[in-house]
């Protein structure tokens, strides 16, 4: 998730401590909602309702994907003027990684 070393952002301990809290709160609703989902089926609600549901759900999580890319993105950023061709790469990998559809 977050890859530079601490010390070359100041503050950026408290910062990313911040984050990840953040992040693992976000996660642990996503994942209630993925069992409420469970639960829809199970009791077999109708399916606009689950589809309601789903669609909350797909919004989480890439809410959460585009926050994760964007902190990717700032931190990459930080470190451009040391190999702006390595960062770049990684930064267009990053991108391809989270609009690429997803495997069957």
């Amino acid at each position: 998730m977050v890859t530079t070393n601490a010390d070359a952002h100041p503050g950026g301990t408290h910062r990313r401590a911040a984050a990840k809290d953040d992040y693992l709160m976000r996660l642990r609703r996503i994942e209630g909602q993925t069992r409420g989902l469970q639960h829809m089926v199970e009791q077999e609600k109708p399916c606009i309702d689950i589809l309601t549901q789903f669609s909350a759900l797909t919004s989480a999580l890439r809410s959460l994907a585009v926050e994760l890319l964007d902190e990717h993105l700032r931190e990459r950023a930080a470190e451009a003027e040391m190999a702006p061709e390595l960062v770049a790469n990684d930064l267009s990998e990053a991108i391809r990684r989270l609009l690429r559809p997803s495997a069957r």
